[in-house]
C-alpha cells in the first residue's frame, strides 16, 4: 500500500503541474498538488499513524473515510447523469452560462458552450438566447459581451440575443437571467459544459424555472478529472447552502 499511495501522490502532483503549465482559468487545480503531497505522506507514515491510534478512533476514522467515498461516488454519478443532455426542440430560450473570456476571445470552455448554442439556434430558428456572465478581474470585457460578439460573428441575428452582464457565478447567472424572461411559463434550455449540467439544472429549479432542461456542451478530456472534482465540491456547497432544488 505504501507504493500505491506514493505513486498516486506523484501522479496527482504531475497532473497539477500539467494544468498549471496549460494555463487553466482558476486556482482550484492546486488541490491536486495538496492531495499528492498528502498521499505521499500517508504512504510513508499512514501505517505508523494508524498503529498508534486508539481502536475507537480507528472505527470513527474508517467510517468517515467510507462515508466520504460513498458520497463522492453518488455525487459523481449525479454529475455524469447530465453528460448527454440534449434539450428539447423549439425552446423559447436557451441560456448560455459564462466562462473565462480572454483577450483573444472566448476560452476553450466558453467556445464549446457557444458552439453548442449556435448549433441549437440554427436548428431552432424561433429560439432566442441569453448570454450570461459579468467581467472578472482577469477579463478584458464582460463574458456576456464576448459571447454576444462571438455569436453575431457566426451569423446569429443580434435581435435574438439577450445580455445578462452582472453575474459572477453560476447561481447568479441563473437568477439574474430570470429577470429577462418569465421563468414560470417560458421554456429554457441551459447550455453549459457536460460536467456542469446537473448542478445548473438544480440551481435553476430552485430559482423558479419550471420548464427547464439541460443542453450539454463538450469539455476537454485532459481537464475533466479536475472539473469533475471541482464540481463535486460545488454541488456539496450549493446543497448545504440551500441553493439546489
Amino acid at each position: 500500500m505504501t507504493a500505491f499511495f506514493v505513486i498516486l501522490g506523484i501522479v496527482c502532483i504531475i497532473y497539477c503541474l500539467c494544468i498549471l503549465f496549460a494555463g487553466y482559468g482558476t486556482k482550484f487545480f492546486l488541490v491536486w498538488g495538496v492531495f499528492g503531497v498528502l498521499s505521499i505522506l500517508w504512504g510513508k507514515y499512514g501505517k505508523r499513524f494508524l498503529t498508534h491510534m486508539p481502536p475507537v478512533l480507528k472505527k470513527i476514522f474508517a467510517c468517515l473515510v467510507l462515508t466520504g467515498i460513498v458520497l463522492f461516488v453518488i455525487v459523481e454519478g449525479m454529475i455524469i447523469s447530465g453528460f448527454f443532455a440534449g434539450g428539447s426542440k423549439n425552446l423559447d430560450y436557451i441560456l448560455v452560462l459564462g466562462a473565462q473570456l480572454k483577450e483573444s476571445g472566448p476560452s476553450y470552455v466558453l467556445q464549446l458552450r457557444l458552439d453548442e448554442a449556435y448549433d441549437y439556434l440554427i436548428e431552432n430558428e424561433d429560439t432566442k438566447v441569453i448570454v450570461s456572465g459579468g467581467q472578472g478581474s482577469n477579463e478584458p470585457d464582460t463574458e456576456a459581451q464576448g459571447m454576444y460578439d462571438y455569436l453575431v460573428g457566426k451569423g446569429i441575428a443580434p435581435e435574438r440575443i439577450l445580455l445578462e452582464d452582472l453575474s459572477k457565478n453560476t447561481n447568479e447567472n441563473i437568477r439574474f437571467s430570470s429577470a429577462l424572461i418569465d421563468p414560470k411559463t417560458d421554456s429554457v434550455g441551459i447550455v453549459t459544459s457536460n460536467f456542469h449540467v446537473f448542478r445548473a439544472l438544480h440551481l435553476a429549479k430552485a430559482s423558479g424555472y419550471e420548464k427547464v432542461c439541460g443542453i450539454a456542451a463538450g469539455s476537454h478530456p485532459g481537464f475533466l478529472p479536475n472539473n469533475m472534482l471541482r464540481e463535486f465540491f460545488g454541488i456539496v456547497k450549493d446543497f448545504l447552502a440551500g441553493n439546489m432544488a
